[in-house]
């Protein structure tokens, strides 16, 4: 696995230690990867107690979930239960059922079984005993997630994934098992290294062994994410890649400032069909992408009064000293700041700009003049919230259309990753390179 945009590691020495796989986590900063081999050395020497708290932690809840059943289900689980079980018929009837009641209304979400409170435990128990195995169906139930020909339909067998008989199933099962049990001596390993990746990288230059592989990266910023399904078209060694973008604000735009950035390999658009219309969004509407409505839908308002401080500051900032653009940022000096003018003061020497020259009086002047209009901003950042996952679902299927532009892609989508309120930027871009005949 590559682990583009890595950081310090958090997703890479997860897959390593958890799946025993073969992880590589490229990152563009040195301080990253000094952090990433650090975590990682101290991460090794509690990893089995953290499993240990983890299993514990599973079963509690599971075990709280059972006992808060509702009434249906446990009606249902009565006329299971009452049914004769003197033969494994019987029992496979059972297990069907079982498997069926659990199928997830969105996600992958637990499996609980249609058993009354005692044979439930019983279950459960002997479900947290074998965890290895878990893992392994875990991964088995996201390949059935897929289209029966999204691997299949390309490989030298003829055989239908979807039609696949309960042996060969069983085999398959067995084999992943066997193979995560091995753990041989190249298993469990994660190395950080430290590169810049653009479209044009070569990875084997920076991996000297690499050899049939997957990328993956969770939360790459701005171009990155673009740049990541670039490499992966690109690379016939890399044959599946599953990235979840973010920093919409920082992707470059093809049509936007053109004179500015004559680059190729652009952020936004990536696909023939929007290159062809010369769609440009702009730097407002790809800040207003970042926003996040599910947050703002629960309660988690927008931060208005910072909001207005940094509104009144630009206009001091145009009106007096004559600035409308500026590479600099002003940060979170909002929660540093105890007063309006203790912010404003705090912001210009940020800018480089002399505060000298504006006195308490004029800065308060501009916050009574534009204080009756905080409502008005207020609204307009509401509609900013609304609209965010259009813009969002725009850059989202650009780079899900210039996958499906490729001739060398078995199969692409986007599939919803995370719960929105805890990690807004949720969908992932996932694709399956066809495989050799």
């Amino acid at each position: 696995v590559i682990d583009i945009g890595s950081g310090k590691g958090y997703l890479s020495s997860f897959l390593s230690m958890q799946y025993n796989l073969k992880v590589y986590g490229i990152d563009s900063s040195n301080t990253n990867t000094d952090g990433a081999h650090e975590r990682n050395r101290k991460l090794k020497k509690h990893w089995r107690a953290y499993q240990s708290r983890g299993r514990a932690n599973l079963k509690s809840q599971r075990l709280e979930k059972a006992n808060d059943r509702p009434v249906e289900s446990e009606i249902k689980c009565k006329a299971i239960n009452e049914k004769p079980l003197n033969n494994g018929s019987g029992l496979q009837s059972r297990d069907q059922v079982t498997i069926q009641d659990s199928v997830p209304a969105s996600g992958f979400t637990e499996m609980a079984t249609s058993e009354t409170s005692k044979h439930t435990e019983v279950d459960l128990v002997a479900q947290t005993q074998s965890h290895e195995s878990k893992l392994s169906e875990e991964v088995l139930n996201i390949l059935n997630v897929l289209p029966a020909d999204a691997v299949e339909a390309f490989s030298s067998s003829q055989c239908n994934c979807g039609e696949l008989c309960e042996e060969e199933k069983a085999q398959r099962k067995m084999a992943s098992l066997k193979a995560k049990a091995s753990k041989s001596s190249e298993s469990n390993l994660y190395f950080p290294l430290t590169s810049c990746i653009t479209a044009e990288t070569e990875l084997s230059d920076i991996i000297t062994d690499l050899e049939d592989c997957m990328m993956v990266g969770l939360h790459t910023c701005g171009d990155l994410a673009a740049n990541t399904l670039r490499i992966f078209t690109a690379k016939p060694e890399i044959k599946a890649v599953c990235s979840v973008g973010c920093c919409y604000h920082l992707l470059s735009e093809q049509f936007e400032n053109q004179e500015d950035c004559p680059e190729e390999a652009w952020g936004f658009p990536m696909c023939q069909y929007l290159k062809d219309k010369g769609w440009c969004c702009g730097r407002n509407a790809r800040m207003s992408a970042c926003l996040a409505l599910e947050r703002v839908a629960v309660g988690q308002m927008l931060p208005t009064e910072s909001l207005f401080y940094r509104a009144v500051l630009q206009v001091i900032i145009e009106e007096i000293y004559g600035v409308t653009k500026s590479d600099r940022h002003v940060g979170k000096t909002f929660s540093k700041s105890s007063s309006f003018i203790d912010y404003v003061r705090k912001s210009l020497k940020k800018l480089e700009l002399d505060d000298s020259k504006l006195p308490d009086s004029c800065i308060m002047d501009y916050y009574e003049k534009y204080k009756h209009r905080m409502n008005e901003l207020e609204a307009f950042n509401m509609l900013k919230v609304v609209l965010a996952p259009c813009i969002e679902v725009l850059i989202l299927l650009d780079r899900l259309c210039y996958l499906k532009e490729q001739d060398n892609i078995a199969w692409s989508g986007l599939v919803k990753l995370f719960d929105p309120v805890k990690s807004p930027r949720c969908y992932a871009v996932i694709a399956l390179k066809k495989q050799p005949c």
